[in-house]
């Protein structure tokens, strides 16, 4: 008996949609993001609990960032699944921090994140943005590699964030 698998293969990469956030997939984005905590714990040092928690922004997307002036967007997947998730904060008039940049562990490398970066930045461009801010914990190995080969550059370390790394990165034409 043959298993069909939905599954990508090493040739074939999914197919997704990048979506602003919609409240039908509350649930399952919430599953997408403790799946995607959940392997990067494995990772973490002795005296830091790894294991994946809610956090409040995360219960009600409209209040904490469409109503707050700011954009989620989902990664939808051919199964109408949410695989992937990035929201974003003002910070000041001209910069913006990234949050909840997750994606389900097994599709990690197949462009997702890449989509739904770009789909930010293009969201930042439209508000006059001109530097980008991420934060993570340094054992996030991962998303290192992913927004150095983003552009994103490391920064002088948050004061209130100490196993943190914070990187930026400058987008649009920026003026002297």
């Amino acid at each position: 008996m043959k298993i069909k698998s939905n599954m990508p293969t090493q040739s074939a990469k999914p197919h997704f949609t990048i979506i602003p956030y919609a409240e039908k997939y509350r649930d399952d984005m919430l599953f997408c993001f403790l799946s995607a905590k959940d392997a990067v714990g494995k990772y973490a040092p002795d005296g830091i609990d790894p294991k994946p928690h809610l956090r409040d922004d995360m219960l009600d997307i409209q209040s904490n960032y469409f109503e707050r002036g700011n954009a989620f967007y989902l990664a939808i997947d051919d199964n109408d699944r949410v695989v992937g998730m990035l929201g974003t904060k003002m910070t000041a008039a001209t910069e913006l921090k990234l949050k909840r940049l997750f994606i389900k562990p097994e599709l990690k490398g197949c462009g997702i994140g890449s989509k739904l970066l770009t789909k930010v930045e293009e969201y930042a461009l439209g508000k006059g943005v001109t530097t980008l801010h991420t934060d993570f914990a340094y054992w996030y190995r991962e998303a290192a590699r992913f927004y150095t080969a983003k552009g994103f550059t490391t920064a002088d370390p948050l004061l209130d964030k100490e196993y943190c790394v914070h990187m930026v990165k400058k987008i649009g034409a920026i003026e002297s």
